[in-house]
């Protein structure tokens, strides 16, 4: 279970940082932009500086590297299937390596499984920073504020924020159950230190135990919502006014402004 341990996602560190002062909007925002615009990167060589930036991101941030980036270690067999299903099954020019011919490896699968690959981890990231940046109450607040002008059609902005925010939080809370039934498990015996394979079919006896555990969380929430008489947006207000400062429109301005130069490059 290390590296479910090594997982970011969700978490946040109250450091005072410049990144961190922003208002939730603006990297929000900012976050979705990056994310739109990784989904049009078709070079390879383009995230070179993308993973620059974001290093500049983290340091700005105050956010320790190794923090942030063994996120991906984490999320590492994901990668692992996404770049072996696109290497083995991408049409193309079959591989040639030392000599050896290799029919079912394609050098376009190649291509597109790195690609794939690096783009995924490069959302994995951005999506770290954000929690790590942004206290769940900020995201909601912030996820409330720019869900507010589709009221109008009926869609239920306070309701959507505080669901989404509530699955953010629970991510770091079901990876320490997970731990937790791991080792009362290998305290019973069980041995989680075999191969790859046979570890992930040990992993599933965690699955019920973790799923009883997540809906007993979840029942326990609703209960004690209901207690503090939770009702919904409706009639709520803010402890805290939601304002953009000029540092605000700065960030933006720089997302922007890299955006555009990648694509001048593209």
């Amino acid at each position: 279970m290390s590296l479910l341990n090594d997982l970011t996602l969700g978490q946040y560190l109250p450091i005072e940082s410049p990144v961190h002062r922003l208002d939730p909007r603006t990297k929000l925002c900012g976050t979705l932009i990056v994310m739109a615009a990784l989904m049009l990167v078709k070079d390879l060589w383009i995230y070179g500086p993308i993973y620059v930036w974001m290093g500049l991101i983290c340091f700005l941030a105050h956010l320790p590297f190794a923090t942030v980036f063994k996120n991906i270690r984490a999320f590492g067999w994901l990668f692992a299937v996404t770049f072996f299903a696109h290497a083995l099954f991408t049409p193309g020019i079959t591989l040639d390596f030392a000599g050896y011919h290799i029919p079912w490896i394609t050098h376009e699968g190649i291509h597109q499984g790195a690609l794939f690959t690096a783009r995924l981890s490069m959302i994995m990231t951005v999506a770290a920073i954000l929690t790590l940046t942004t206290a769940p109450i900020e995201v909601a607040d912030g996820l409330e504020s720019l869900l507010k002008p589709f009221k109008r059609i009926g869609v239920p902005a306070h309701e959507l924020a505080m669901m989404m925010v509530i699955a953010l939080r629970f991510i770091p809370t079901l990876v320490e159950e997970a731990d937790r039934l791991q080792k009362a498990q290998v305290a019973r015996g069980a041995n989680f230190s075999s191969n790859p394979i046979l570890r992930a079919r040990k992993m599933m006896a965690l699955l019920i135990p973790l799923m009883l555990s997540a809906f007993r969380r979840a029942d326990e929430l609703a209960v004690a919502m209901e207690a503090r008489c939770y009702r919904g947006g409706t009639g709520r207000t803010q402890y805290r006014e939601l304002f953009l400062s000029s540092r605000d429109y700065l960030a933006l301005a720089m997302v922007f402004m890299m955006i555009i130069l990648g694509s001048l490059t593209l």
